[in-house]
């Protein structure tokens, strides 16, 4: 795995402006185009800004207090200002990052919608609106406002949260969750789980259902599926050997699952994702 230094917090020159420089100098492009290559880590950092974080070809994960999100190319991370976070690439990525001022952000009609973090369902309209926010000399100043705005309006209404591991709270549920993500296709029940955690199983069923929105087999089932992603994500493994280790009962039964969560097959991902496998590996 390779480390890298997080992009640097851009410093934003107008507070009047939409989106902040990626740089010191004024004419710096006001979005952070990168590549980063499959077990690259980017620590726990925070922007003073508001980010909209997108690959445009890969899978990379995101990590903040509140959970997990596994980012597809169909997908994008919003994350308001000053939330710390981690990037796994888990197949070679083209980073998009729009940093966006945060005293703007303040005054945008969609504000009070855009105060949390959660993963957006990218749409036509807008992977194009991000991507034409990138250029060889940068948008014009006035186009990247539009375009920006544009973006911002459409991100409440595309949001997503299928692809997201939300951790609950009390540390008993947290526990039995680290558990899990550690070992996703342990076979202990939930009456296990809950009494190394010290609790009862009620308790625990309890704890995750009014803390991550996900009663525990729906939240096991979803770990188990990102799990799955990664170890297709990691090298060539077929899908029958992913879904045996993860405990499928079959195949067939291994994909439902996972066309559940993410919204497609387990090839059809990594082939949008650009891993370069081969397809009979997958399908």
């Amino acid at each position: 795995m390779r480390i890298d230094k997080p992009p640097a917090a851009a410093t934003a020159q107008d507070p009047a402006a939409p989106f902040s420089r990626a740089g010191p100098a004024d004419d710096a492009p006001p979005v952070l185009p990168r590549s980063y290559k499959r077990g690259t880590r980017l620590g726990l950092h925070t922007h003073r800004e508001a980010q909209l974080l997108f690959a445009s070809e890969g899978v990379m994960q995101v990590t903040t207090p509140r959970g997990r999100w596994l980012v597809p190319p169909d997908r994008a991370v919003w994350l308001p200002p000053r939330v710390e976070h981690a990037v796994d690439v888990l197949i070679d990525i083209e980073m998009r990052a729009l940093l966006v001022d945060a005293q703007w952000l303040a005054v945008h009609p969609e504000a009070a919608r855009l105060t949390d973090v959660f993963v957006v369902n990218v749409s036509p309209l807008l992977r194009q609106v991000i991507l034409a926010c990138f250029g060889p000399a940068g948008p014009h100043p006035r186009r990247a406002g539009l375009l920006l705005e544009l973006a911002l309006f459409e991100l409440p209404a595309a949001e997503d949260a299928t692809t997201f591991m939300p951790l609950p709270a009390d540390a008993r549920a947290l526990r039995v969750a680290q558990r899990v993500l550690a070992d996703p296709a342990t076979a202990l029940e939930l009456d296990q789980l809950a009494a190394e955690a010290g609790a009862s199983a009620r308790t625990i069923s309890r704890l995750f259902s009014a803390q991550t929105k996900l009663n525990f087999k729906e939240w096991r089932q979803r770990a188990r599926i990102m799990a799955a992603a990664q170890a297709l994500a990691g090298g060539r493994v077929p899908v029958k050997q992913v879904a045996a280790q993860l405990g499928f009962s079959s195949t067939a039964a291994f994909a439902h699952a996972f066309r559940q969560v993410m919204g497609t097959t387990p090839g059809t991902l990594l082939r949008t994702a650009g891993s370069g496998r081969d397809p009979a590996v997958d399908d």
